[in-house]
């Protein structure tokens, strides 16, 4: 069996976009290419009635539902919004956008009223075949945003699908017994012994050592090390296993900011070690989204893993109200107007995802499989419209050859054995 399959990352939409704009035509083609034809919702759907949460994820995003229609006439089909900025507005703007995206009858999975709903696969049915989607996010802006797990006499509590970080810094021995004697003089850990003793937290393994909430483990060398989260883990696998009866492929959407190294295009080492439990457990493909550019593509087990996406659709200067946090985070009040707090948040419109070409450059894939394996993957190039003067200007998609993006995304694809090259339209095939 042969299906078909388009997916673009993150849509930060914040103003509608004509069905007419130039360019539309040729984005709109490729995305139909696919039976399956997804995307990331970036943004929260209401009216404006919902409180600004105090947690949130950079910028508090809220636009009308009717950008739905714009989603449909990309052509795309199903979507997640589970992210970063699912919780901008609380749990009443992460269920009110549930409502309008379930309205739209575009199938979502991450986000729910509960746990169990959340962590559910939701499928999409087409005429080539059926498709499952499992949607997780690892940057959460605290672990409220989680949603709560049922139980025999309480409601869960809505939120997200979260994909937590077991996370520590190995030290040498040297280091790790500086940190024993900054932790024994400081007595920076001294509340949380005493509630350790009194029975409220685990006793720490041998070789372990807390800062707060920091965690070193002893080693022979100094990393940074991450893992997924055990629990989390598990119950993703978990979602994949039961979704293998009820689907003939299966997607998994994961929104994660984090890096390895020093650099924003390299994926960190949890999400490299989740991505390919998922596909061990059955998964078909990755689809990557979160830091607001590209990042390596890998082949793995004859599968697609794109660890970014990069942005669709970016709007993030365009936000036509915010709540008094996100002034406060500039110094200001909200007597100011969304243009001075843009002002001052970008140093004068010289810094921000608005003046970095990267988060402006996409690119939309198009791939075959067949019997459960990759048998075709080609690149679509995007941009995003960087050159232009004004910002309003700036942030739909469109076709472009000139700007060498499917040349960089295979320069840091080669270390993950990928070899893209390019056809005569401009795109980008995959050497399979």
């Amino acid at each position: 069996m042969k299906m078909k399959f388009t997916a673009a990352g993150d849509m930060l939409i914040q103003r509608r976009i004509p069905a007419d704009y130039e360019g539309m035509e040729e984005i709109r083609t490729q995305i139909e290419k696919g039976d399956a034809r997804f995307f990331n919702l970036e943004t929260t759907l209401h009216n404006g009635e919902y409180f600004g949460n105090q947690f949130y994820g950079g910028s508090h995003l809220r636009t009308t539902p009717k950008v739905l229609e714009d989603a449909r006439n990309f052509g795309f089909n199903m979507l997640t919004f589970t992210n970063n900025h699912s919780m901008d507005f609380s749990h009443g703007g992460l269920m009110a956008t549930k409502t309008y995206v379930d309205a739209a009858d575009f199938p979502n999975s991450g986000a729910g009223a509960n746990l169990d709903e959340a962590a559910a696969p939701a499928y999409l049915d087409t005429k080539n075949g059926r498709v499952a989607l499992i949607s997780t996010v690892s940057t959460l802006n605290n672990d409220a945003a989680m949603a709560g797990k049922q139980s025999r006499r309480y409601p869960g509590r809505p939120g997200l699908n979260g994909l937590r970080i077991d996370k520590h810094l190995q030290v040498t021995p040297e280091q790790f017994k500086v940190i024993c004697d900054i932790s024994d003089q400081s007595k920076i850990n001294a509340q949380t012994e005493i509630e350790r003793a009194e029975g409220y937290h685990p006793a720490l393994p041998e070789g372990v050592a807390v800062l707060g909430d920091l965690q070193f483990r002893e080693g022979n060398e100094t990393k940074y090390v991450t893992h997924p989260n055990k629990e989390d883990m598990e119950r993703i696998e978990k979602a994949i296993y039961d979704a293998q009866m009820q689907a003939d492929y299966i997607l998994i959407s994961i929104h994660s900011h984090e890096l390895s190294g020093d650099k924003k295009e390299n994926p960190s080492d949890f999400l490299q070690e989740f991505a390919h439990r998922c596909i061990d457990a059955g998964a078909h493909a990755v689809l990557g989204h979160g830091p607001h550019l590209l990042r390596p593509l890998e082949i793995y087990k004859n599968r697609p893993i794109f660890y970014s996406l990069g942005d669709f659709v970016i709007h993030n200067e365009c936000i036509p109200y915010a709540p008094e946090e996100m002034f406060a985070k500039q110094n200001l009040t909200s007597d100011a107007t969304m243009r001075d707090l843009f002002y001052d948040r970008s140093a004068g419109y010289t810094r921000g995802l608005m003046r970095d070409r990267r988060m402006l450059e996409t690119i939309i894939p198009y791939f075959e499989m067949e019997d459960g394996e990759l048998s075709y993957l080609e690149l679509m190039p995007v941009e995003l419209n960087f050159d232009k003067k004004e910002v309003w200007q700036k942030g739909n998609p469109r076709f472009s050859r000139e700007h060498g993006i499917i040349e960089r995304l295979a320069d840091m694809s080669e270390s993950f054995g990928t070899k893209i090259t390019i056809d005569e339209r401009g795109f980008g095939i995959v050497e399979l």
